[in-house]
């Protein structure tokens, strides 16, 4: 079954605007200036005390860390208050801050229970499981595009449903490096599932993914230094989302797929998938359009899920500066 796109893409442009993309800047993005407070070691920490005293007394943890963050987090917390105000639709208290760092906080915790693939005690709802059944039996791999809001690794549960899912990250290079260190604390075996951008070979292990029918997953809300992006409406203010993810998916020649993992407290997940576009037969001439009215769907989408769920998002930057 093919992925259904609209018509004509281009006669979204009213709905969703997208201006032209912006040239290459030499200034590099806050979300890469800002420096990382959280070690490894003590990534690696929180990793012991999760899996040696459990999820239970690892989350009381959570409440002096997240009141210590919202307390001396300067730049984070006043982006926190940005975003929310937009979100909420009025100016967000103490508690709407604290509530943010603490659904933030509790996502990265669980993390470490879903790359274990102790996922059998969450209460995990599917939506959209049916468009994942469909791309499996096609065999042709998909781009998966998430965002950094939620759970990505929630979908590691949707695993044990479905023994042939299969799925790959595809992550910047830095991180790339300190997630394989995190990963390597947590299950050894998860490590070889990163890809690393930048690398002479990573596209050559994208490519080798999807034919081997894997979900190859990407984070599409931050632009890297020099990527091309476009100007599109979130939240009521242009923001800048990447067209390189939908761009691969153009060259590859593959359907994308949005995934988020939205956590709604206690052990409770949604996790959706939606479909986004297909590549597969699209002609040359037609993907630069395609890629631009893909790029505004996504952020359509992920405009709409922050809306719902707002304490959900995890960009504490500016994201519209």
């Amino acid at each position: 079954m093919k992925i259904p796109l609209r018509a004509n893409p281009a006669a979204d442009s009213a709905a969703s605007p997208i201006a032209p993309p912006q040239p290459r800047r030499r200034r590099r993005k806050e979300w890469m200036n800002r420096p990382e407070r959280s070690t490894t070691a003590a990534i690696k920490f929180i990793v012991w005390v999760a899996l040696r005293l459990g999820r239970r007394a690892a989350r009381l943890l959570l409440y002096p860390i997240c009141l210590y963050f919202v307390l001396f987090s300067r730049k984070p917390r006043r982006a926190s208050a940005l975003f929310l105000s937009k979100a909420l639709g009025r100016k967000p208290g103490f508690g709407d801050l604290f509530r943010h760092y603490h659904v933030f906080a509790a996502c990265l915790l669980d993390r470490v229970f879903f790359l274990n693939d102790q996922s059998d005690d969450f209460d995990i709802h599917v939506h959209g499981e049916d468009i994942v059944i469909d791309l499996m039996q096609r065999g042709q791999g998909c781009l998966l595009i998430g965002a950094h809001m939620g759970s990505f690794e929630a979908i590691r549960m949707l695993g044990h449903r479905q023994r042939d899912l299969r799925v790959s990250l595809v992550m910047y290079e830095e991180n790339a490096r300190k997630i394989n260190s995190v990963l390597n604390a947590i299950n050894p075996l998860l490590s070889m599932e990163v890809i690393g951008l930048g690398r002479p070979d990573s596209m050559l292990r994208v490519r080798e993914r999807l034919d081997q029918g894997h979900f190859v997953g990407m984070l599409a809300d931050r632009t890297l230094d020099g990527e091309e992006e476009v100007r599109l409406p979130f939240l009521g203010q242009p923001a800048g989302f990447a067209l390189g993810p939908f761009q691969l998916a153009a060259m590859l020649k593959r359907p994308v797929v949005l995934m988020v993992g939205i956590y709604q407290g206690g052990r409770r997940y949604d996790v959706h998938f939606e479909r986004i576009a297909d590549f597969s037969d699209v002609p040359v001439q037609d993907r630069p359009g395609l890629v631009r009215w893909a790029a505004g769907r996504f952020a359509d989408r992920l405009e709409q899920h922050a809306l719902s769920s707002p304490y959900n998002w995890f960009n504490f930057y500016d994201f519209w500066k």
